[in-house]
């Protein structure tokens, strides 16, 4: 899954955990057309193995998780005839981000600016280090940023606080971030990796079914009433309830052992 000249994105297993890494320090980790393709092929690939629990999303090396989109291909990708190409590359990407049936987990530290924050804000939970700045860049670019990017921040923060980032355009760092609800958690840089690790393997440890059921009925609920798929959402709790890891769990509850959820 690399470009193989600049930039590319890959994906490692540890265990019960999927990681997905934006590799392009050369640049900050900012991504290219050819990365952004490869996002949902990335996606896909860890959510569809039975053995990954929970997808976390990080950036190579130490500077960035990812600074934004690759400025220096603008002029050919994102003018004239290219542009909604573009905005469908990018839209593509994150949609397999935000629909991916396992948790997913943005790892923060650094730049996390432009395209980087409108992947983080797919992700389900984000935790950052001390050092990660935030921001949308938009309107000093003169670009039109998409209404379901900004949709999905103004779940997140609120349509006013959403309004202060994209007319701003300014660099928010980690601490006011997570006061206006951007992230989730901030802890010191050198401990990043370890909270991360720690929520994941916890994540991992619960019944897949059961958070599969509670990700579907959350992403539900940012819809319009009138567009929710209640059915889905009504068999996806029946299908807990009828599962072996539910009768699993009781009984290791009686029992007062860890529960050994299969995902069935």
């Amino acid at each position: 899954m690399a470009d193989g000249v600049r930039g590319q994105v890959r994906t490692e297993r540890e265990g019960s955990i999927g990681w997905l890494i934006f590799d392009h320090t050369e640049r900050r980790n900012a991504i290219t057309v050819a990365m952004w393709e490869a996002i949902p092929r990335a996606i896909a690939d860890l959510d569809g193995d039975p053995e990954i629990r929970v997808i976390v999303l990080r950036g190579a090396g130490d500077v960035a998780f990812v600074s934004g989109a690759d400025i220096s291909e603008f002029e050919t990708t994102r003018t004239g005839d290219n542009a909604e190409k573009y905005e469908q590359i990018n839209g593509r990407a994150f949609d397999a981000i935000a629909s991916a049936s396992k948790p997913v987990i943005a790892m923060i530290h650094g730049f996390c600016v432009g395209g980087g924050t409108a992947i983080a804000i797919n992700a389900d939970m984000r935790f950052a280090a001390e050092d990660a700045q935030f921001g949308i860049p938009a309107a000093r670019l003169g670009l039109g940023y998409s209404s379901s990017g900004i949709e999905r921040l103004a779940n997140l923060v609120g349509p006013s606080r959403a309004a202060e980032i994209i007319f701003t355009g300014r660099r928010f760092r980690a601490v006011e971030a997570k006061e206006i609800g951007l992230i989730n958690s901030v802890v010191p840089k050198a401990d990043l990796e370890a909270e991360v690790r720690n929520t994941a393997g916890a994540i991992a440890a619960n019944a897949p079914l059961t958070l599969r059921s509670a990700k579907r009925v959350l992403r539900a609920l940012e819809l319009p009433a009138e567009e929710r798929d209640n059915v889905a959402v009504s068999d996806s709790i029946r299908v807990c309830l009828a599962s072996a890891d539910y009768r699993e769990g009781v009984r290791a509850f009686l029992e007062k052992r860890p529960p050994r959820f299969r995902g069935n």
